[in-house]
């Protein structure tokens, strides 16, 4: 492990490896055990998916669901071993829904790799 840290440019690159749908390059970010928080889940906190293989999934999921989902009007934030990106989600689900949703991402580190995505969308209606 080097004392390398995410910075707000690793972010910046990420979120241009999730407007690709680019599912290598992702979890290319992320450590063996990182876990995801979805904003929609049965539990308070979402749905959780652990380890590098269910976020893929879920990740995959989600680009299956939503084949044109783009983030954007995106601004980051770095400070020690968290982070948060705000951006707003668009795209249409395969059902016809239109999703338009403001957003963010908390995110915590070890090193210089991601251990904890924590996602949160504003709910419209």
């Amino acid at each position: 492990m080097t004392d390398a840290q995410v910075t707000v440019e690793t972010l910046e690159a990420l979120m241009k490896a999730f407007n690709a749908h680019d599912l290598d390059a992702i979890m290319e970010y992320f450590t063996d055990d990182c876990v995801f928080d979805a904003s929609k889940g049965p539990d308070p906190w979402g749905a959780r998916s652990t380890g590098k293989d269910a976020v893929r999934a879920a990740l995959a999921a989600r680009f299956a669901g939503v084949p044109d989902v783009q983030y954007d009007a995106d601004r980051h934030w770095v400070s020690g071993d968290l982070g948060v990106s705000e951006w707003l989600v668009h795209g249409t689900t395969t059902d016809g829904t239109t999703i338009n949703a403001r957003g963010c991402d908390h995110w915590e580190f070890r090193g210089e790799l991601i251990s904890r995505k924590d996602s949160y969308w504003k709910i419209v209606g």
